[in-house]
């Protein structure tokens, strides 16, 4: 069994978090996941910043490109990861785009990926129908591959997704960019019941969760729930990073909350 795979117990709520690589500085990605790891998150998502996050809202937009003006690049992320598993136990995935790693070397990204204590990835731009060789790839080296499934996903996608999906199955609550709103899509639990049909993998909700009263919605549905945005926001309002400690310990608290004895709720 994975590290990712070993988080989602029988009834628990797992929080997965996101942070953009690099910003608002590399000795501060560092900090932030020390932070989250400490808060009770279980699993950290590094995103590596790109210069076309087709799938990102604006807030994890602005983080990448300031990220990619201070320099940060692939491998600068590689360093920062192999530096926070040294402190920290808690599982890492890099959400990245398929460019960057293509160009890099499917092989000799995931082989680094490894060397650096990263356990499994996220493509949002890589279909499943498209990603036998980097499935292979990452079967091969002991890494999760984690693929996205929308609300409008059909149930041929569904299917694939759930043969193809390591780890987890990361789902998009609405149709749209990343980015903190004010309510959750009404037809989440639909969504989620689809999904859950066709596979026992765990099923996190991302996308739009930026409160407590979302990750209670979430959570009453799914296996898991993944924040960015909400977080990124909170980083650059508060530098000394307690305000996102506080947030994070509530989520937490919120999805303890959650726990089914018996199993998922």
């Amino acid at each position: 069994m994975s590290r990712i795979a070993d988080v989602f117990k029988p009834g628990y709520k797992a929080l997965i978090a996101y942070i953009t690589a690099g910003y608002p500085g590399q000795k501060a990605t560092i900090d932030i996941a020390q932070t989250l790891a400490d808060g009770g998150c279980d699993i950290i998502e590094l995103g590596i910043p790109f210069s076309d996050p087709l799938a990102d809202g604006a807030t994890i937009q602005k983080a990448s490109y300031e990220a990619l003006k201070q320099g940060v690049t692939p491998d600068t992320c590689l360093e920062m990861a192999s530096e926070i598993r040294k402190n920290i136990a808690t599982p890492l995935v890099f959400m990245t785009y398929y460019n960057p790693v293509l160009n890099y070397g499917l092989n000799t990204f995931c082989k680094k990926c490894v060397k650096a204590g990263i356990d499994g990835l996220i493509v949002p731009d890589l279909p499943p129908e498209e990603g036998l060789e980097l499935e292979t790839i990452t079967r091969k080296n002991g890494l999760d591959l984690i693929y996205l499934l929308a609300p409008t996903s059909t149930d041929n996608r569904i299917n694939i997704v759930a043969s193809s999906s390591r780890g987890f199955i990361y789902l998009v609550s609405l149709t749209g960019v990343t980015g903190a709103r004010d309510t959750l899509s009404p037809d989440l639990a639909r969504f989620v019941e689809r999904v859950r049909e066709k596979t026992n993998l765990p099923l996190c909700v991302g996308f739009g969760i930026s409160k407590a009263e979302h990750a209670r919605q979430a959570a009453s549905l799914a296996d898991g729930v993944i924040i960015g945005s909400r977080l990124i926001q909170l980083i650059e309002e508060d530098a000394t990073l307690a305000s996102l400690k506080q947030f994070i310990y509530d989520i937490r608290e919120e999805l303890d909350m959650r726990k089914t004895p018996g199993g998922i709720d």
